[in-house]
C-alpha cells in the first residue's frame, strides 16, 4: 500500500454522480472518465478510460438503494483501480449502507456492517471517507483509516441562520434515547435547549411514543436524527410534540434520506412543516415534495479530499 498518490483523480459509479461532479468542480478537476453498467446477465461491468497509475484515486459512491448493486459497483471499481496500479484508493461513501446491522441484537444475527467493512478493505481501498456512521464504533470494523465527517456541521448553521432571531424559542428534540448525543451536539451548536422523546419499539420499523422529557409547549421544535428510513419514528415524534407537548411548529433535521416504503407519504401527511436533509443519498425527483429541502455535502467532502491528498489533518472539518 502506498501512502500517497502523485496526482488526484475523482471517479464515480451510479449512486452519487451529481455529488461527485460537484466535488470535482470545487476541486477544479474533471470527473474521471469511466463507465459503470451491466452485462446482459446482470453482472456489473466497469470500464476505466484513463490511466490511474500512481494516482491518488477517490471513488464517490453511497451504498444506498439499490444497496447491493451500489455496493458491488464500489467494490469492483476499487478492484479495477488496484489492478491498474493506483497509488492510493479512497472510498468516498457519503452514506454507508448496512450500518444499522452493527451488533448482535438476538441469537444468530449477522454483524453485516463488519462484513461490508471487510469487503471494502479486501477489495483494495486504503482509506474510507464517509459521513455520520450510524454508530461511531463502526470505525473499528475497518483495518484501514476512517474519516467520519459530521453532517451536523452543515445542518446546524442552516437552522441557526434560519431562526437567528428566534433561538430563545427553539427546542431541539431527540426522537429516541439513542439519538440524544447527536441532538445535544446540534442544540449546543445553535445554542438552544434540548428535549427527549422516550419511545418503546413494539417491532421492527414500528414504534410507540411514550413520553416527552422536557418542555416544548409553544416552542418551535427541531427533531434531530441521523437518518429517515420509513419515517415512522419521525412522524410519531412530530405528532407527540404537537398533540401532547403543545409545540407551535415542528421541523426535522437529518443527514441521510433513506425514505423507504411509504416514508414520503407519511411525511407529506404529518405535522412536520419542513424536513431538511443532506444529499448523501440521491433522492429521485418523484420523492421530492414541498416539505423537503436538500443541503449539499460536496463542499465538506471536497475540503476533506483536498486535505487527505495533501496529508493534512481534517479534524477541524468535524467542527
Amino acid at each position: 500500500m502506498n501512502i500517497h498518490g502523485n496526482d488526484m483523480k475523482i471517479f464515480t459509479a451510479n449512486a452519487n454522480p451529481k455529488v461527485a461532479k460537484e466535488i470535482a468542480n470545487i476541486l477544479g478537476l474533471p470527473l474521471g472518465e469511466s463507465d459503470v453498467g451491466t452485462f446482459s446477465d446482470g453482472e456489473i461491468a466497469v470500464n476505466i478510460y484513463e490511466s490511474v497509475r500512481g494516482s491518488d484515486v477517490f471513488v464517490v459512491q453511497s451504498t444506498s438503494a439499490p444497496v447491493n448493486d451500489n455496493l458491488m459497483e464500489l467494490l469492483i471499481m476499487i478492484d479495477a483501480f488496484k489492478r491498474a496500479s493506483a497509488g492510493r484508493i479512497t472510498a468516498v461513501v457519503p452514506y454507508f449502507g448496512y450500518s444499522r446491522q452493527d451488533r448482535k441484537a438476538k441469537a444468530r444475527d449477522p454483524i453485516t456492517a463488519k462484513l461490508v467493512a471487510d469487503l471494502i478493505s479486501v477489495a483494495g481501498a486504503d482509506r474510507i471517507l464517509t459521513m455520520d456512521l450510524h454508530s461511531p464504533q463502526i470505525q473499528g470494523f475497518f483495518a484501514i483509516p476512517v474519516d467520519d465527517m459530521q453532517g451536523m456541521s452543515i445542518l446546524a448553521p442552516h437552522f441557526k441562520e434560519r431562526f437567528r432571531n428566534q433561538l430563545d424559542n427553539i427546542v431541539c428534540v431527540s426522537p429516541d434515547l439513542g439519538s440524544v448525543a447527536r441532538a445535544r451536539n446540534f442544540s449546543q451548536r445553535i445554542g438552544t435547549s434540548l428535549a427527549i422523546i422516550d419511545k418503546r419499539r413494539q417491532k421492527a420499523n414500528e414504534s410507540e411514543i411514550m413520553n416527552i422529557i422536557g418542555d416544548v409547549k409553544d416552542k418551535i421544535v427541531i427533531i434531530v436524527d441521523d437518518m429517515i428510513d420509513t419515517a415512522g419514528t419521525l412522524c410519531n415524534a412530530a405528532a407527540a410534540v404537537i398533540e401532547r407537548g403543545g409545540a407551535k411548529e415542528v421541523y426535522a433535521a437529518a443527514i441521510h434520506g433513506v425514505l423507504s416504503g411509504d416514508a414520503v407519504e407519511k411525511i407529506k401527511n404529518s405535522h412536520l412543516k419542513e424536513v431538511v436533509l443532506l444529499d448523501t443519498i440521491n433522492i429521485p425527483q418523484e420523492k421530492r415534495i414541498e416539505k423537503m429541502r436538500l443541503l449539499p455535502v460536496a463542499n465538506v467532502f471536497a475540503q476533506a479530499i483536498e486535505r487527505i491528498f495533501a496529508d493534512k489533518p481534517i479534524s477541524s472539518l468535524f467542527n
